[in-house]
């Protein structure tokens, strides 16, 4: 079961793409976060939500938002599909512990292996203040990512 809105997001280390070490309390005071949960690079629904994200980027990543995308692939894996794809926007692993920070979201497939899509939007003092919780083949809308953006 997903965390819900009102709690404190849990806190977490993981490294990016490129190996460095990306925290969630980082961004505490500084910035609002888009925490988008997917199961894995180079799949059809995967890709195109991370494309879209990449085309839309100003509205995910600027001087008030962070969009840290978080898969259960190697930082391996993440960093020739960011490469392959041009995203330039954080991808984080949750590869070992495998899917220890999916988990503590509420959003680890255990029969499958992987994360399911969830998405959470957490404010500067890291509350959690939107999420939606789709299933593997169903893409997630950005518009409604915006929306709840614009609350905070």
């Amino acid at each position: 079961m997903a965390i819900e809105t009102g709690v404190q997001a849990p806190d977490f280390t993981l490294k990016d793409n490129h190996g460095r070490t990306v925290r969630l309390s980082d961004f505490r005071g500084r910035k609002n976060v888009v925490l988008l949960f997917y199961p894995f690079a180079f799949t059809g629904v995967c890709t195109g939500e991370l494309c879209a994200l990449r085309d839309e980027l100003p509205a995910f990543q600027n001087d008030d938002v962070q969009l840290l995308a978080v898969s259960n692939d190697s930082i391996h894996t993440l960093r020739v599909f960011a490469d392959q794809e041009g995203l330039e926007y954080p991808l984080l692993s949750d590869f070992w512990p495998h899917g220890n920070v999916s988990r503590a979201y509420g959003v680890f497939d255990e029969e499958k292996g992987c994360a399911v899509r969830g998405t959470f939007i957490i404010d500067k003092e890291g509350t959690v203040r939107w999420t939606v919780v789709n299933g593997l083949p169903d893409a997630r809308d950005l518009n409604e990512y915006v929306k709840a953006l614009d609350t905070l």
